[in-house]
């Protein structure tokens, strides 16, 4: 039994030693920490600031393939944000260490404001709306006279009212009748 534990022990390190291993151990890491923003975010903005530690103190960083300086041990950086989700790309590297990579996802949400499409057909009413970015749901809100007049339909109001601010990609409903 210890002559085929031994055996075994032996072709593993032959195993290490073909994949350029040495079987000792690897150098310690470079340790990052985020501490702003948290990650999974949601900002207004057009830019974060980008805080966290490293150690060791003298490690360099790169932000978004940028390097950022490292004062202490602590670096910041200003990131600029997309609309939508944005993972931002955080490496620490130092001599005789492994490097390490974190990242931190941010969302930046837009706001728009609702146009006033009253006294617009529906279709003309639902392109605007997806010109400024926002879903359109029409609801025909005409009653037994709408059905008998010749006239077409037209948007009486919309809810969010026109003027208000939403989260861009929200959905505005349209009511529309003949006669509002």
């Amino acid at each position: 039994m210890r002559a085929a534990l031994a055996g075994l022990l032996g072709l593993g390190s032959l195993v290490l030693a073909a994949c350029g291993g040495d079987g000792g151990e690897s150098p310690p890491a470079v340790r990052v920490a985020m501490t702003a923003p948290g990650d999974g975010a949601v900002v207004r903005e057009g830019a974060v600031r980008l805080r966290g530690r490293v150690a060791p103190a003298g490690a360099a960083v790169r932000v978004e393939g940028e390097t950022v300086p490292v004062r202490a041990g602590r670096f910041d950086a200003r990131v600029d944000l997309e609309a939508g989700g944005n993972v931002i790309d955080v490496m620490a590297t130092a001599p005789d260490r492994s490097p390490a990579m974190t990242a931190v996802r941010v969302t930046r949400r837009l706001t728009v404001r609702v146009p006033d499409v009253s006294g617009e057909s529906p279709d003309r009413a639902v392109e605007r709306l997806a010109d400024v970015g926002l879903l359109a749901r029409v609801s025909d809100v005409g009653g037994v006279i709408d059905e008998i007049l010749p006239v077409g339909r037209e948007v009486c109001e919309t809810d969010p009212e026109a003027g208000a601010t939403v989260d861009s990609g929200a959905t505005v409903r349209v009511l529309v009748a003949k006669v509002c």
